[in-house]
């Protein structure tokens, strides 16, 4: 059989080899790769229409991530046995892709375009997720698709104080430094990741570091492009539409209006907003009616861009912003903690326009999250839940579930504070705090970040440090050279600028960022004074933050569940859940507890919940007779569970029965055992032997007795 397709292949520095191979799977779609490095093999396919929808100025991207159960050799969960809707780590890759690919399309190319990745084969101690953006960016270069890159992700992690690229599963839980790393080969596009409150330095160290492994990515993936006749060249399309005289007249009508608006310093978006409106319709008004009703989306498109050009200019030329703050001036915030009086903790936080209804609830191991991946499997006991609802911004939309963006800023935010969650016997609960937005404009998931610290403190949580965010922007001219960094940017200024640095940390260091770049060549420089500006801005959130509750409270509040730890030998474990669960069900019923019981490291640790000490105690005590180990002379409190002829059978504790001989019930003579003893009766006994073959064990009562004066 003749050999099949083209490869390239590239060396991560370690002796490790990555394959990319196009032209033997999926050769129906505009462009698809097999990406391997080792056992794992993504396979990605691109395909665009090739004419745009009719209004459609934008670029109708989607991205698609998905693990196949069969990569690893495992059946996927559920009743339905077959992958289902995308799990959030799914979509966190997904969104990690989409992020790296959307800046790179041409402006005015709209044709709806899908870009499909597939774990097909997978290696349990390789992170897959590390080479997505990778397929999908080699998929796209062997296109005939128009697309500015090609570009790559890499992990990066610190271990042992060493910089590794695309470390294994294994050791990345040695990290105190990891990231997803996007870019081209000239210009940092995307970063996210998590650290253990490290300097500044050192995340633009690993960024550095990063870049230079991308690079060699990037070359692959034009190397294997110029031996494919179908990328060279891209297609041909015509997607806009334009009238260079409505442009003029619009730029001409509108910008000096446009600018005086920008620079009200208006606190108040909606009012902004209606200006902006205002001076489009007056523009649209002048026009003739049939002209402006037949290029009217002709004149939002243009006057988008001048009411861009305005603001931009605005903040370069007058160094305010559009709310008339500093540059880095931090909008007014105000806190309350313990709002709602029946949550475990609560917390309001708000900052400027933005504002955030965070709850803790604190439960048992019970109430863990089970992770059923094709790679990733086990339990969680921390969770963040991100909640934006359309009230927030004052528009009305219908709910349609979970959002990717949801997925993405819960995940962000709990990155930033499960640095800081006590592990062990510190936290005995598994954790799950939700921020419900109730305003937004700007930096919604750094007011989760803020306000989950402040209600982990409410509800007497110790995390080790409280941990505050802060979203950073930019606006640069790249032809002068000039260029604003903003600290706490509002949404218009997200939406009309060219980055989106979002830095949480404590005062000591930096516990998560994610940064998405719109414009070719940030240098390092800038980038390290925003991650300054970033450091200061974080510090005065902090200081705000205390004013309302400097640390965690001391005791959890009243209504909280009490969990106490029990840790017994492994061998017991059967012994407290009985046989079907009987005695640990008959424990739960009888001392109104809940009760947990897992194997780890060779012991048993048992959780008992309970509002009731009362409970817990009682519960605590019924196990420490499960456990105890009988002792030769010690006295029992027995029930006596059965009657025979030559005695009684006596549980000492739960679960132990001994042999009550006849002999042993009185000094006097006992001719009939029922005549002294029945069933249920407590009686005390003695523990006198233990038989070394069958380990049953002996009693005595009447050692307990007075021993009769012989006549």
């Amino acid at each position: 059989m003749p050999k099949l397709g083209l490869t390239k292949s590239f060396n991560l520095g370690d002796n490790r080899t990555v394959t990319i191979e196009t032209g033997k799977l999926a050769k129906q779609a505009d462009g698809s790769v097999v990406v391997s490095s080792g056992d794992t093999m993504l396979l990605a396919t691109v395909v665009a229409n090739k004419e745009a929808r009719e209004d459609v100025d934008f670029m109708p991207l989607s991205v698609d991530y998905k693990e196949k159960y069969a990569a690893t050799g495992k059946f996927p969960g559920g009743f339905f046995k077959r992958e289902a809707r995308p799990s959030d780590y799914e979509v966190i890759i997904a969104r990690l892709v989409d992020r790296a690919l959307r800046p790179l399309f041409p402006d005015d190319f709209h044709a709806e375009t899908q870009v499909q990745i597939a774990l097909i084969s997978g290696n349990l101690d390789t992170a897959p997720d590390a080479m997505a953006a990778l397929a999908a960016s080699a998929a796209l270069t062997v296109s005939d698709i128009p697309f500015n890159g090609p570009i790559s992700e890499v992990r990066v992690a610190r271990i042992d104080g060493k910089m590794v690229i695309n470390p294994s599963i294994s050791d990345i839980e040695k990290a105190d430094l990891e990231m997803i790393v996007a870019a081209t080969i000239d210009n940092i596009m995307m970063v996210e990741g998590e650290m253990k409150e490290v300097p500044e330095a050192i995340m633009l160290e690993a960024i550095k570091v990063a870049h230079e492994a991308i690079k060699v990515q990037c070359q692959a993936q034009l190397d294997l492009a110029s031996e494919v006749k179908k990328a060279n060249p891209k297609r041909e399309y015509c997607h806009e539409t334009n009238d260079d005289d409505l442009k003029e007249q619009t730029q001409k009508a509108t910008y000096d209006k446009a600018y005086k608006v920008a620079a009200m310093g208006l606190a108040d978006k909606h009012k902004r907003s209606e200006l902006f409106s205002e001076i489009r319709q007056e523009f649209s008004d002048s026009l003739p009616e049939e002209e402006a009703i037949e290029k009217n989306s002709l004149i939002k498109r243009y006057f988008h861009e001048v009411e861009k050009d305005a603001v931009r200019n605005c903040v370069l030329d007058t160094k305010l912003r559009l709310d008339g703050r500093k540059l880095d001036e931090i909008r007014p915030i105000w806190t309350e903690v313990d709002y709602l009086p029946s949550t475990h903790g609560s917390a309001i936080f708000t900052r400027g326009e933005t504002q955030s209804l965070v709850t803790v609830t604190l439960g048992s191991k019970m109430d863990e999250q089970l992770i059923d991946g094709a790679i990733f499997e086990g339990k969680s006991n921390f969770l963040l839940h991100y909640n934006f609802p359309s009230f927030s911004t004052g528009e009305a939309r219908p709910n349609r579930g979970t959002s990717r963006r949801e997925v993405g800023h819960g995940n962000l935010a709990l990155r930033a504070l499960k640095q800081v969650i006590p592990s062990g016997v510190d936290n005995p609960y598994t954790i799950r705090i939700v921020s419900d937005i109730l305003e937004s404009n700007g930096s919604s998931s750094m007011a989760s970040v803020c306000g989950g610290t402040l209600a982990l403190m409410d509800a007497g949580v110790k995390i080790t440090k409280a941990v505050s965010g802060i979203a950073m922007g930019l606006i640069a001219d790249t032809k002068s050279g000039r260029f604003a960094i903003l600290s706490d940017i509002l949404g218009d200024e997200d939406h009309l600028g060219d980055m989106d640095f979002k830095v949480t940390g404590t005062k000591d260091g930096i516990t998560a960022c994610q940064m998405d770049i719109k414009v070719d060549g940030l240098s390092y420089e800038v980038l390290e004074q925003a991650l300054e500006q970033a450091r200061l801005g974080r510090l005065h959130i902090l200081e705000e933050m205390e004013k309302t509750i400097a640390e965690p409270r001391e005791d959890y509040k009243p209504h909280v569940p009490r969990i106490e730890k029990m840790i017994i030998p492994k061998e017991f474990i059967g012994a407290v859940i009985g046989p079907g669960g009987k005695i640990i069900q008959e424990l739960q019923l009888t001392t109104n507890t809940t009760i947990a019981i897992e194997e780890v490291d060779n012991t048993g640790v048992i959780d008992i919940v309970s509002s009731n000490k009362e409970d817990i105690e009682a519960a605590i005590n019924r196990i420490k007779q499960i456990v105890a180990v009988p002792e030769i002379g010690e006295v029992y409190q027995g029930v006596v569970k059965n009657i025979t002829a030559f005695g009684a059978f006596v549980e000492i504790i739960p679960g132990k029965d001994g042999l009550l001989h006849i002999s042993e019930i009185s000094w006097n003579r006992v001719e009939n055992v029922e005549s002294v003893l029945k069933a249920g009766d407590k009686i005390e006994v003695k523990l006198i032997g233990i038989d070394p073959k069958t380990g049953k064990l002996k009693l005595s009562r009447k050692v307990l007795l007075s021993k009769p004066e012989k006549n």
